[in-house]
């Protein structure tokens, strides 16, 4: 089972995320991710094979000081665990980063029919499904 965890609000939003990736760490997973849009305006996504202890000693490379971001814990579904199927992922053009608990049995249908156009770098379903987001959104 994968974990999510949000954070929206007036402090620093990485410490939060890390600490609510610990506590989903009893569920087993094998890979773990984190976005943070920054107070300057950019959007940092850091990735990890392994637990969240791999995370985080990844994440002291960043500047990732920002207030709200998203957090992710993987069990793999589709594809093999490495740092390219480890969530979040994000839309071609940049601007969505997503997060996805379940599986989307017809994400290959959806790849083959919208978004032959598009440049995959993982086989997740969830790549699917925000790139289908910012074809259809923008």
């Amino acid at each position: 089972m994968c974990g999510i965890v949000g954070y929206t609000g007036v402090n620093n939003a990485l410490p939060f995320l890390l600490n609510g990736l610990e506590k989903l760490e009893y569920r087993g997973y094998d890979s773990a991710g984190v976005y943070v849009h920054t107070d300057d305006n950019r959007d940092v996504l850091v990735r990890e094979k392994g637990r969240v202890k791999d995370l985080e000693k990844k994440v002291k490379e960043y500047d990732m000081q920002g207030k709200s971001g998203i957090a992710h814990t993987r069990w793999a579904t589709h594809g093999q665990p490495s740092i390219e199927n480890a969530h979040p992922h994000v839309s071609a053009d940049g601007r969505y980063y997503l997060v996805h608990n379940g599986v989307i049995e017809n994400y290959k249908q959806l790849k083959a029919d919208y978004l032959s156009d598009v440049e995959f770098k993982s086989q997740t379903d969830t790549e699917v499904a925000v790139q289908l987001v910012g074809k259809f959104a923008s």
